[in-house]
């Protein structure tokens, strides 16, 4: 498929019902509003087969294909340098926090840049850094994964979440939480600062989107008796 015939195809499948729930959310012209899961039925087989089409897809600027784009491509093959173009290019939280961190996370600069990114001053910027450590979290074993540093960053949370920028109390939130599910050493100090955070309040806006309580999450894990499991893939 060419450039011309993923947009076309991505027009067609678009929708004004999903156009009008992504623009309560952040999303901004020009998109079309597709669907996640017609993204990923109706296009990725095809696209995944050509890398720089893919890259082509995310620097058009429009939502859903740059959603596809991190649907499609190959983590591995991400430059840094790439992965710092799309940081900058993600201008509403679904491409932030979704598609450039989860991306991010199975690169091979994860926590570099998850380090990096988390102190920047754009938010969305910060929303992916936090993100991005999270995602890796879900996916890499815990002999590799530094619990100095996973600790610190707990701290980091407890301290300042409250009087953090809109969405990233939305991921600081959501990085107590996969710690206590996914990193079973730091299971224990995980509850303790979602225990102390208790409610995040995050600006949702006119959507019907919720803050989960780290404490009920966390719990619900532990019933499942699955902590510590990790994910395959972060991409979704």
């Amino acid at each position: 498929m060419t450039y011309e015939d993923v947009m076309d195809k991505l027009e067609r499948f678009g929708t004004d019902q999903t156009k009008k729930t992504y623009l309560r959310h952040g999303a901004k012209e020009p998109f079309f509003g597709v669907k996640v899961g017609d993204l990923k039925k109706h296009f990725v087989k095809e696209v995944k087969k050509d890398q720089q089409l893919v890259y082509d897809l995310y620097a058009s600027g429009n939502s859903d294909a740059m959603y596809l784009a991190g649907l499609t491509v190959k983590p591995k093959e991400m430059t840094k340098e790439r992965l710092n173009e799309w940081v900058q290019g993600a201008y509403w939280y679904m491409i932030s926090e979704y598609t450039v961190a989860q991306v991010a996370a199975d690169s091979l600069f994860a926590v570099e840049l998850a380090r990096e990114w988390m102190r920047a001053d754009e938010e969305m910027i910060a929303v992916a850094g936090w993100s991005t450590y999270s995602n890796y979290l879900s996916i890499t074993l815990d002999e590799e994964v530094d619990f100095d540093e996973i600790g610190k960053l707990l701290e980091q949370v407890e301290e300042t979440i409250h009087s953090e920028r809109n969405r990233v109390r939305y991921v600081m939130n959501n990085f107590v939480i996969c710690v206590g599910t996914y990193c079973k050493p730091m299971h224990e100090r995980a509850k303790e600062v979602a225990e102390a955070i208790g409610k995040v309040h995050v600006d949702v806006g006119n959507t019907a989107c919720k803050v989960p309580l780290a404490t009920d999450y966390i719990k619900k894990v532990e019933n499942r008796n699955t902590i510590g499991e990790k994910r395959k893939t972060c991409i979704c």
